[in-house]
């Protein structure tokens, strides 16, 4: 790890003329000047809202031997696990994917057992919100579920409306072109009863038609499992999302996991700013917006390569906002 870090500094102070136009400043000086201040970025830029997609529990059952119906159990006791974490890392919104208009497609004895695993489940978060001071909310089309569980959720919101803790928020029976589509017929029907002009439609009105009117859109979103796509999944609230995809299972998906994800997410925001810092106060006619454009990357591309460059580890947060210097575009910057 030394000699690499050797490297790339050798690397950086032989670029550093063509990214920093002055001469004499050590790169080192450079480094400890911006390090305390990506940290205090990193503290402030923990994601508000974070929406997770719980995925691999049937897999991970099967790879023990195990029905699905298990790896369903210890998915729904993972869920408590990561509102405590979340909270403890400064998150104040978590949306967690539990039940798909999609997923009544599967065989009919895991849906069986999967609705009774939701009744319990409704049932036993009232005590997990009381000792959490967590306020539940449910989303989803909930005329689709069973008498039990439609009063087991109203019971449950009602009790936890009052807690000013984490917002859990569960989406049952959801599917986000169901929700698109129930907000249009909700508005489509204030059309025609004269209550409203279309032109008097706007997104803020869409918003509030919307399952999760009054909660932000997610900052970031995560789905376990390693599944790449989103799955009908907050269609219209992760447009501006972050998403960040693990091979872990929801199962085995801890605090160290939930930290790796939203890491993922402050670590390329508080580069782009601390950069952007240094390209300001060093007079660099080009912004790493138009560069990533010149380049043909995206910025997302641009904080990997940086990632892969940088030493992780001790030296990460010294080195990685300077690694830049090397970077085959660096021609281009001024």
């Amino acid at each position: 790890m030394r000699q690499c870090c050797d490297v790339i500094w050798a690397i950086i102070n032989k670029s550093r003329k063509k990214v920093f136009e002055t001469e004499g400043e050590d790169i080192a000086a450079l480094c400890a000047k911006y390090t305390g201040r990506m940290m205090e970025e990193k503290n402030k830029n923990i994601p508000e809202h974070v929406a997770i997609i719980l995925d691999g529990n049937g897999r991970w059952a099967k790879k023990r031997g195990m029905p699905r119906n298990y790896g369903h159990v210890q998915g729904a006791k993972n869920v408590e696990v990561i509102c405590r974490a979340a909270w403890d890392m400064g998150i104040k919104y978590l949306t967690v994917y539990a039940f798909s208009t999609e997923n009544w497609n599967r065989p009919k004895e895991e849906v069986d057992a999967l609705m009774k695993l939701l009744n319990q489940y409704m049932k036993n978060c009232q005590r997990t919100a009381k000792k959490n001071n967590m306020k539940v909310r449910v989303i989803g089309d909930k005329s689709g579920l069973s008498e039990a569980i439609q009063r087991d959720i109203a019971a449950l919101e009602k009790a936890t409306e009052d807690y000013d803790g984490l917002n859990f928020t569960i989406a049952l029976n959801y599917g986000g072109r169901d929700e698109l589509t129930r907000m249009v017929r909700k508005i489509a029907a204030l059309v025609k009863d004269g209550e409203i002009a279309p032109e008097d439609i706007t997104e803020n009105m869409i918003e509030e038609s919307l399952d999760t009117a009054g909660l932000p859109d997610p900052d970031l979103m995560i789905r376990t499992s390693y599944e790449l796509r989103i799955s009908n999944y907050l269609l219209w609230q992760l447009a501006y999302a972050e998403f960040y995809f693990t091979e872990v299972p929801w199962p085995d998906f801890d605090e160290k996991e939930l930290q790796k994800a939203v890491l993922s997410q402050t670590q390329n925001e508080t580069v782009y700013l601390a950069i952007q810092e240094i390209y300001d106060e060093q007079g660099c006619s080009c912004s790493i917006s138009e560069l990533c454009r010149f380049a043909g990357i995206s910025r997302s591309a641009y904080y990997k390569w940086l990632t892969d460059v940088a030493v992780i580890g001790l030296f990460a947060d010294t080195v990685f906002i300077h690694c830049f210097a090397v970077c085959p575009w660096g021609r281009s910057w001024h």
